[in-house]
């Protein structure tokens, strides 16, 4: 993320050398054109310098991602910065070079074009964070039954006898395909379900077949009355 804002920082110093080249070099060998570096271009020099300075941290801000997901999510971000960019460039040289066109005119133009390029960004980025979040609080929802599914499966492939495997399937089938989504309404069945595995373990490598079908039962049992409870609170 960092080396993709080091290159929009590369073309961004390109950008605003081309303008002061447009209002420092240029304008004074038009044919006619009176030059006044009196104190109001340099106030309006300095609001349009403050704009690029803006619309900088705007794409810092866009680039600040802290993953390829995020970064995924802040394009439109990137792509109102680059824009803005050309926009202040072409705005921006384009007044300072018409003849008796006041500067500040292109400072305000300037200022205005970085207001919506803020307010594009905030709106995005919030878009982009909350999105995030639901991302973020799926994850933590769906974790339980993720660890637990590789909990069986583990379980399953140290299962010795023919019997004994065949219960560790069924205990692995049962939550591999259950309800993924968790809630904090379903913390007692699932504290009683990852006591039951955890004894289900046990039996496993101990190969006791009987204790393996009795405690897959319970399992098998409890993992049915949660996908019932999970249905009922959505």
């Amino acid at each position: 993320m960092k080396k993709n804002f080091k290159f929009y920082a590369l073309i961004w110093i390109i950008m605003l050398a081309a303008f002061n080249a447009v209002v420092f070099l240029v304008r004074p060998v038009i044919p006619g054109y009176v030059i006044n570096y009196d104190a109001r271009f340099w106030i309006a020099w300095g609001f349009i310098l403050a704009a690029f300075i803006g619309n900088l941290v705007c794409a810092y801000f866009a680039f600040k991602a802290e993953n390829l997901k995020k970064m995924f999510l802040n394009l439109p971000l990137i792509t109102v910065s680059w824009s803005a960019l050309i926009a202040m460039l072409v705005v921006g040289s384009g007044l300072m070079l018409i003849p008796n066109c006041p500067a500040w005119i292109a400072a305000i133009v300037c200022i205005v074009v970085l207001a919506f390029n803020a307010n594009a960004v905030i709106k995005a980025a919030w878009a982009a964070d909350t999105v995030n979040k639901v991302d973020e609080k799926v994850k933590v929802q769906t974790s339980y039954i993720k660890n637990l599914t590789v909990d069986t499966e583990s379980i399953l492939a140290r299962a010795k006898s023919e019997p004994v495997k065949a219960e560790c399937k069924k205990v692995y089938e049962a939550v591999r395909y259950s309800d993924p989504m968790s809630n904090d309404a379903l913390s007692v069945i699932e504290a009683k379900i990852t006591v039951k595995v955890d004894e289900f373990a046990s039996a496993v490598g101990a190969d006791d077949a009987e204790k393996v079908k009795e405690i897959a039962d319970d399992i098998v049992i409890l993992i049915g009355d949660r996908n019932k409870k999970c249905k009922l609170l959505k």
